[in-house]
């Protein structure tokens, strides 16, 4: 299975020669973008006009305390805080307007990731947890992209700093319910989170208990607190199988070993809810393991600890024409969030105790459903958000006994902003096997379908995740200026449920990339954009969609930009030390083992598959991102390809391609939202150069 690998040397982060060729390759994308610094410096003060820089995020209650997030115009972090009232004296709007208009008096700030970064540094916080009492918060920060955080911890009674620190941390991570011990996850090499640790505070981490840990290389591992405080819930997933174990959160740690809640089988994913006397379980059933006559898409079901699995029983029965996303359970009710697999659109259906059943009414389609922070389990109502590409994101409180639902916050976008200046719409392109593939449309409510617009098409396609429209600042700048925005909804996401991501994964990838081919042909062939001005921009297996595509139909796109992208497929997926490759496996396929996935991934892989001479004259202008420190996907994925294309032809002045390194970041690039929105700006400067759409204004 060997191949030749002419710029394989590019691998080896600690080779100076490496980190001065991408450091070069900065210095001359600089020289090529510099007739765009004027567009990219507007475009910056477009995304930030129509940000209220002061700002404070929706505000959830518990036990006393209303929490919510901050943003102070300067500053590139946000401050997470919490408000006293013990008597529920407020409501949420009442708190949403207090914090906008200022520092509500008795506000107690939990943590000012500002203060940890300075003002130009990279910082990404990703464990933040405070102590089911309210004592302690538990914060995990990462100062440098590689998803490896040092946990430490405060004591929010007099703001001390602990002298606890815990190093080398994962993301998830649960408090004991009276905050005597914190379970937090650890990786291994391969950075896969296959152990759980527990914690006490005032210990040396040494002294750290082990709960758990996953020997099975295609599981990872996670860490939780139900919502009902009474199970500590651990757990372990792969592509096509999963576990849950759980422990009393009220019992000493180490005190018994986690109990097995359902063990796992081949091709059974579940995820469990604690609804407070049992388990309520979203479970999906591949076609190999479901009983015949029944839908393989996730279903609801019930079990109680005392019965396990000969107990389980169906809330809700399985259809193939829903899929069930995921269950919040409170103490009076659950709510169950379902998608259609006919139109993608999701919808809350509320479960009383009782027995009755009830949905959450919708906005008008298309929208896109957000999750929302439910932390109280005694809550009388159920807490959701909604946005599209042209609605800013809107928090809902839906009351379960009463059904009546009021909107509790609502993004405020400045500048000159009106919502009836677009138009958002769902399109349907028909694929090669006649497949109907959803397209979600935006543009400027005068656009025409005149076939002369540009156009900017995004897509994903994989591990079931549905990328979907929502609002968003910088998009207006591109909207403004005459842009049709699309997103490509490609086989191998989750838009159409498990079924969708069935058909575009393993021997059937090849549908992802055809599909994005059609979307795009439908939005030409109906005058919504013209051919000679389409952009294609994906990022991590979205960046291997659009290196795909790009190879198969160069002569659809006037420019390309693939951010972090997955391109050199084979290599990566044949090395078992880099992270994450086993655990990859069962998505896209083993080619050190199996032949068959050997060939099948050579057959796509951007990097294998660029041509051998390149006409640059019509290739299409290339914008390529990495980060130096990003452990999803390797730096040198991009630098390689970027360093083959240019050696096949591609590249010219009027159609430059360019690598973007960020030196000091991983996968999620600049974490400041200062230095997010310049990048951005960048990025969409070089699109609407390329496309000659709008640069004077």
């Amino acid at each position: 299975m060997g191949r030749d690998d002419a710029w394989h040397w590019l691998n080896d982060a600690s080779d100076p020669e490496v980190v001065a060729y991408l450091e070069a390759e900065n210095a001359y994308s600089e020289g090529v973008l510099a007739p765009t610094r004027d567009l990219r410096a507007r475009l910056f003060e477009g995304i930030r006009s129509r940000t209220r820089e002061s700002d404070a995020g929706p505000p959830s209650y518990k036990r006393g305390w209303w929490y919510y997030t901050r943003t102070e115009e300067g500053l590139q972090y946000p401050i997470e805080c919490r408000l006293r009232d013990g008597q529920r004296r407020y409501n949420a709007e009442d708190v949403a307007s207090m914090t906008r208009e200022g520092r509500p008096g008795g506000e107690e700030v939990i943590l000012d990731a500002n203060r940890l970064a300075g003002s130009e540094g990279y910082l990404e916080v990703g464990v933040l947890d405070v102590s089911p009492d309210g004592r302690f918060v538990a914060y995990g920060v990462d100062v440098d992209g590689s998803e490896l955080y040092t946990v430490r911890f405060r004591d929010l009674a007099d703001g001390r700093i602990m002298p606890d620190e815990i190093p080398g941390c994962y993301y998830s991570s649960a408090w004991t319910r009276n905050a005597d011990g914190f379970f937090y996850v650890k990786p291994d090499d391969s950075m896969r989170p296959w152990q759980v640790w527990c914690h006490r505070l005032g210990d040396h981490p040494s002294q750290d208990l082990l709960v758990f840990e996953e020997a099975d290389e295609r599981f990872y591992v996670e860490v939780g607190l139900a919502r009902s405080e009474q199970r500590i819930v651990i757990a372990t997933s792969a592509k096509t199988s999963s576990e849950v174990r759980w422990l009393d959160a009220a019992a000493t740690p180490g005190a018994t070993d986690p109990h097995i809640l359902l063990g796992r089988r081949p091709d059974v994913v579940y995820e469990a809810e604690h609804d407070g006397d049992s388990w309520l379980l979203s479970i999906n059933l591949t076609a190999e393991a479901q009983p015949a006559g029944l839908g393989c898409e996730p279903s609801l079901w019930r079990v109680t600890e005392a019965a396990g699995p000969a107990g389980i029983r169906p809330v809700l029965a399985p259809r193939d024409d829903v899929t069930v996303v995921g269950v919040d359970a409170f103490a009076g009710f659950s709510a169950v969030t379902e998608r259609s697999t006919v139109d993608g659109l999701e919808r809350v259906r509320i479960l009383e105790k009782g027995g009755r059943s009830t949905f959450v009414a919708t906005p008008e389609a298309p929208y896109t459903l957000l999750a929302a922070s439910n932390p109280e389990w005694d809550a009388r109502a159920y807490r959701y958000g909604y946005s599209s590409f042209v609605t800013p994101r809107t928090w809902v409180e839906h009351e379960a006994a009463t059904g009546d639902s009021r909107a509790v916050w609502v993004q405020q976008a400045g500048g000159d902003f009106d919502s009836d200046r677009y138009r958002t719409s769902r399109l349907w392109a028909v694929a090669d096997d006649d497949t109907r593939i959803p397209i979600s449309v935006a543009c400027r409510a005068d656009h025409q379908l005149d076939g002369t617009s540009p156009g900017v098409v995004y897509g994903y396609g994989a591990y079931q995740v549905p990328y979907e429209p929502t609002f968003s600042p910088a998009t207006l700048n591109l909207l403004d200026r005459g842009v049709v925005v699309a997103i490509a909804h490609v086989r191998g996401g989750g838009e159409l449920g498990r079924r969708w991501h069935e058909a575009g994964r393993m021997e059937r990838k090849a549908n992802t990339f055809s599909d994005f081919v059609a979307c795009t042909l439908k939005l030409v062939d109906d005058g919504w954009i013209s051919p000679d001005r389409v952009a294609a921009r994906g990022a991590s297996a979205g960046g291997l969609l659009v290196g795909a595509v790009t190879n198969m139909r160069p002569e659809l796109f006037r420019v390309v930009v693939a951010e972090v992208p997955f391109v050199d497929v084979v290599t990566t997926m044949s090395d078992p030390e880099l992270p994450l490759t086993v655990t990859e496996w069962e998505e896209w396929g083993d080619p050190l083992h199996d032949q068959t996935a050997f060939e099948r991934m050579l057959a796509y892989s951007p990097y294998d598959n660029v041509p051998a001479a390149i006409d640059a004259k019509h290739w299409p202008a290339m914008y390529v991102t990495a980060g130096l420190n990003d452990p999803r996907v390797g730096f040198w994925e991009p630098a390689k390809w970027v360093a083959k294309l240019r050696h096949s032809g591609a590249g010219s002045t009027e159609r430059p391609v360019v690598l973007v390194t960020e030196m000091g970041a991983g996968h999620m690039g600049p974490t400041g939202r200062y230095e997010a929105w310049r990048e951005e700006a960048k990025v969409q400067a070089f699109v609407l150069w390329q496309l000659g759409a709008g640069t004077s204004s």
